[in-house]
């Protein structure tokens, strides 16, 4: 059980930043109660039902460079459920594999051996990373990625084919609105890091599995206690702590893990939270659009991944371990595709995965799954909220709060860490 003479902390909010924050105050020996609203864990990074096959609510991609949720996941036991796989771009007339090789040899001879580059635009590439790393990836100011690749004399092709995806997929931010400052830190984490951070990490096994569930089981085993369906409507400072209005619970520490839409209600009336609750206000959303297709036989792709087009256009992603025939078609971002309607969506995802793949199997059903705000838009000079608020003993927790990376699991998961070090540190 928790030692009592360390502070209780209540956790309102059941993502992977709040349960990563759960698992390591349990684990430094803290009560802790965690609270979330919906009828299960997960948030943003949830398990969904369909007709009794669970599904993720969208593809979410793990990347070798995620210290933080390898660590975690490590903790929990559910480290075998991904799949490590070495990076491979592979796009109609493209296609870039990353080596077996120690860095920087990796990527220089990923370069060199890429198709669908002529050497000029390898060059370029090569210098651009060069560029980089003589700087250590520190910009002197922040401006979109777009505008620091046309400063580097990156070209068009490239752009399109090397560039643009990886900003789109990892920032969720179209180019020329992403900043330029964590594109440079997704790039120095990943390609310009050690070989196997450039790896992808795919999840065997719906993402219930991987976190939420583990983490509730890790949480009760250690003295802590998890509430669904239990929503917090107010904070109120009290002279020994904490009141949650709503469960009518008490702490002494509180991390507020919520979607970061929802916390300004819930800050409402603290002291010198003001300035704060501008700062979230001020968050602009990009929204993610999941096609799910099953198909009456498996669906055999040369990657678990593929580009169905080029630039920011549509990755196909293989589920069969969720269920033979599964498939997840992929939208990052705002763009055309949301104004579509659902079955014309689902017509031309079907075509652009035959060209592909060539003849396709039956289709016995699909579903359209949209997070209207899955992250928040990465814009430059983005000023992100700090983890440590202005009211002592309350700490925020989430993706978007001040960091390197973007709206990811590894944001979230390092955010929750953070808060719980801070809480531990605090003894």
């Amino acid at each position: 059980m928790a030692d009592r003479l360390k502070p209780r902390v209540a956790v309102v909010g059941g993502g992977w930043a709040g349960l990563a924050a759960a698992v390591t105050l349990v684990d430094a020996g803290h009560a802790v109660v965690l609270h979330e609203s919906a009828r299960q864990l997960g948030g943003r990074a949830r398990r969904v039902d369909w007709h009794g096959i669970a599904i993720d609510n969208g593809q979410h991609l793990c990347a070798g460079a995620y210290d933080h949720t390898l660590d975690l996941l490590r903790r929990l036991g559910t480290a075998a459920g991904l799949e490590r796989r070495r990076l491979v771009f592979d796009e109609p007339g493209f296609r870039l594999a990353l080596p077996g090789l120690p860095r920087p040899l990796h990527l220089a001879v990923g370069l060199l051996t890429a198709r669908g580059l002529d050497a000029g635009e390898k060059y370029a590439a090569a210098r651009f990373m060069r560029a980089l790393a003589r700087r250590r990836f520190r910009l002197d100011r922040d401006d979109t990625a777009a505008r620091l690749l046309a400063e580097h004399g990156q070209p068009g092709r490239l752009v399109a084919r090397l560039w643009q995806p990886i900003c789109v997929a990892a920032l969720n931010t179209p180019l020329a609105q992403a900043s330029a400052q964590i594109f440079c830190n997704v790039l120095r984490d990943s390609l310009a890091g050690p070989r196997a951070a450039s790896d992808m990490l795919f999840n065997r096994g719906d993402l219930g599995r991987l976190v939420p569930d583990a983490a509730a089981r890790h949480v009760g085993e250690r003295g802590g206690s998890i509430h669904l369906s239990s929503r917090v409507t107010g904070l109120v400072r009290e002279a020994d702590g904490f009141r949650l209005a709503g469960p009518d619970d008490r702490a002494e520490r509180v991390v507020l893990a919520t979607h970061p839409a929802q916390a300004p209600a819930l800050l409402a009336g603290l002291p010198g939270c003001d300035g704060l609750v501008g700062q979230l206000r001020d968050l602009r959303w990009q929204p993610i659009l999941t096609l799910w297709l099953r198909f009456a036989a498996p669906l055999a792709l040369p990657y678990p991944m593929l580009a169905l087009g080029d630039g920011s256009a549509p990755w196909a992603f293989e589920r069969n371990d969720l269920g033979p025939g599964l498939a997840a078609i992929v939208f990052s971002a705002e763009g055309p595709h949301l104004a579509l309607a659902p079955a014309a969506l689902r017509d031309d995802c079907l075509e652009r995965l035959g060209r592909r793949v060539g003849p396709l199997p039956p289709l016995a059903d699909w579903r359209v799954i949209v997070e209207k705000r899955a992250t928040f838009a990465c814009t430059p000079g983005l000023r992100r909220p700090d983890p440590r608020t202005p009211v002592p003993g309350l700490f925020l927790a989430g993706d978007y709060t001040a960091g390197d990376y973007p709206a990811t699991l590894e944001g979230a998961v390092r955010s929750g860490v953070k808060c719980a070090r801070m809480i531990i540190e605090e003894e």
